[in-house]
């Protein structure tokens, strides 16, 4: 690579085909890393110290700044993945990602998720070139109303309330809850009742962008586009946040899949 001119990272095979890893310039680029070292930093870092579902999250890969890995992000499916056609008409399984989990060091520069999310869509369009479209969502807990995805611009597509219950300083989303054992799912998390008593039901809207990687999709969307919600400083019952906050702070902003 060169020190300012952006390139994807190729990585010779043995039969000698080129084969893409990661995009960017030798003082800042993303690139896959292994799985298990991807969930490693995010159950260590991530606000909600847990990774979704295996199989959910296939794409996993690291920023890193002057040779630091600073950075991860994991994209794969949404939480229900046959989802995808009510978004998008006609999408198929493998014609869409959702940005799953997104952590950043505090060392890390300021603007470092907007340059870290579209160094990945460059990657993810030259890796993967049947993907149309990626989604994400924020919620109130980060603050912000998404600005690091308006900054990456993204298209935003309205907001929607989901439920999630707060034990000793976690938060699970209501998918992802059993208080009682015998109904537990296999994705469930089983909170025992000495700590059911103490949760707290919290209503949290949450908003969704859209990023086409094919313009011409963006037609079939079966959701309304809107305009960017403003950013606001009350998180409901969450710590608050400020805004005007650099947006590394917004790094850890959530899909549906808490």
């Amino acid at each position: 690579m060169n020190e300012c001119k952006k390139q994807y990272i190729i990585n010779p095979t043995l039969f000698g085909q080129a084969e893409v890893i990661g995009f960017g310039s030798d003082s800042f680029y993303v690139k896959e890393i292994a799985k298990q070292k991807s969930k490693d930093v995010i159950i260590k870092n991530h606000y909600s110290h847990k990774v979704c579902t295996d199989g959910t999250t296939h794409i996993h890969l690291g920023c890193f700044i002057n040779g630091e890995m600073l950075g991860v992000l994991q994209f794969g499916y949404a939480m229900n993945p046959q989802s995808m056609a009510s978004v998008v008409k006609g999408t198929e399984i493998d014609q869409y990602k959702e940005l799953n989990r997104m952590w950043f060091d505090d060392k890390a520069k300021r603007n470092t998720e907007s340059m870290a999310i579209s160094y990945s869509i460059k990657y993810i369009k030259r890796k993967y070139p049947r993907v149309k479209w990626i989604q994400s969502f924020a919620d109130e807990r980060c603050g912000g109303f998404g600005i690091v995805y308006q900054a990456c611009n993204f298209d935003f597509f309205g907001e929607h309330e989901n439920i999630f219950y707060e034990v000793d300083n976690e938060v699970y989303h209501k998918s992802r809850v059993a208080f009682d054992q015998k109904t537990i799912s296999k994705n469930s998390r089983y909170i025992p009742l000495e700590k059911a008593e103490r949760a707290v039901k919290k209503s949290l809207r949450q908003f969704r962008y859209i990023y086409f990687l094919d313009k011409r999709w963006k037609k079939d969307c079966l959701l309304k586009e809107m305009p960017y919600p403003k950013h606001y400083d009350n998180s409901n019952g969450f710590e608050k946040t400020k805004a005007g906050m650099d947006l590394k702070k917004y790094g850890q902003l959530r899909t549906d899949h808490d």
